[in-house]
């Protein structure tokens, strides 16, 4: 595997903003930057069109990531950027793409009014068959909106970055997933916050509103399993602080919640090799649809 950091580029807002970010993750990363352009044929009745043929059109498909690269390189001085041009539809040339990177950044739709992503069928179709980690960034991202605010109350890309959420299932924890998040808030300098969401058994859900010291015993339990996932975590990122959240409800709310005060959302999703269907897991389809920050899917067997 080639170490660098991938960005598919259409010459949309959103791949725009994900080229954006995908260049500050190159720099803290100390990679280069991959710019793919993923050229799809037109059918050949339109192929035969007058102005329209097959030459012309991967000619301005070319110029689009060729001239994205020329500004990638004057406002990210130091990180060294490439450009790629490849044929056939993008959902699965991308993933091919994925498995030659460390990291692969693709743009979404942001969603009018509300956080969260509008993500189409070729960003689900990558996520769910990409055998390295995704990162999804919404169209308008800036540096800023991945940093605190400073005393006027506006983010900066001055101030320290907010923290690394982190979305953990404590019954199926994965290394994959917890070290991306811990290496993400190392690079940053900032901190990890571990969110666990459970639902007690189901010969407990009856009574369990009426009681209390159930409720609070586990409560006590789930913390205290997610202290244990953590504790090796801990150790081996003595600098980066760790706060962890094992809160009774669901996953999902618990992090689209946290996201809106994140600089990175990170979860998990099972790999499954099945050519069909778009399977990315419940709560990390929920999270991508309903996060107001960029979201790091990191498959896992």
């Amino acid at each position: 595997m080639s170490r660098t950091v991938t960005v598919g580029l259409d010459g949309s807002q959103e791949s725009r903003a994900a080229a954006e970010w995908a260049a500050r993750e190159a720099k803290l990363r100390e990679l280069p930057l991959r710019v793919v352009n993923v050229w799809e044929p037109v059918p050949e009745p339109i192929a035969q069109a007058p102005l329209l043929g097959p030459e012309t059109q991967q000619h301005w498909s070319a110029r689009i990531p060729r001239e994205a690269a020329e500004g990638l390189r004057l406002r990210h001085p130091g990180v060294e950027v490439t450009v790629e041009q490849l044929a056939g539809r993008p959902s699965e040339v991308l993933p091919r793409v994925a498995k030659d990177s460390e990291l692969l950044v693709l743009g979404s739709r942001g969603l009018s009014g509300v956080g969260g992503f509008l993500v189409g069928s070729v960003g689900q179709l990558v996520v769910a068959h990409a055998e390295r980690s995704v990162v999804l960034v919404r169209a308008g991202e800036q540096a800023a909106d991945e940093h605190m605010t400073d005393p006027a109350g506006i983010p900066s890309a001055a101030t320290p970055y907010r923290p690394v959420v982190l979305g953990l299932d404590i019954d199926n924890p994965h290394d994959a997933v917890i070290e991306f998040a811990f290496d993400a808030a190392a690079l940053r300098n900032t901190s990890v916050r571990v969110i666990h969401g459970w639902n007690p058994p189901p010969y407990y859900a009856y009574g369990l509103p009426a009681d209390l010291e159930l409720h609070d015993q586990l409560t006590r339990e789930q913390t205290t399993a997610l202290t244990e996932v953590l504790r090796p975590w801990r150790e081996k990122y003595p600098a980066v602080e760790v706060v962890q959240e094992s809160r009774w409800g669901r996953a999902a709310d618990f992090l689209a919640d946290a996201a809106r005060e994140a600089s990175l959302v990170v979860v998990g999703r099972r790999i499954r090799r099945s050519p069909i269907g778009a399977h990315i897991g419940p709560v990390t389809h929920a999270v991508l649809h309903h996060s107001a920050a960029p979201v790091a899917v990191v498959p896992h067997e």
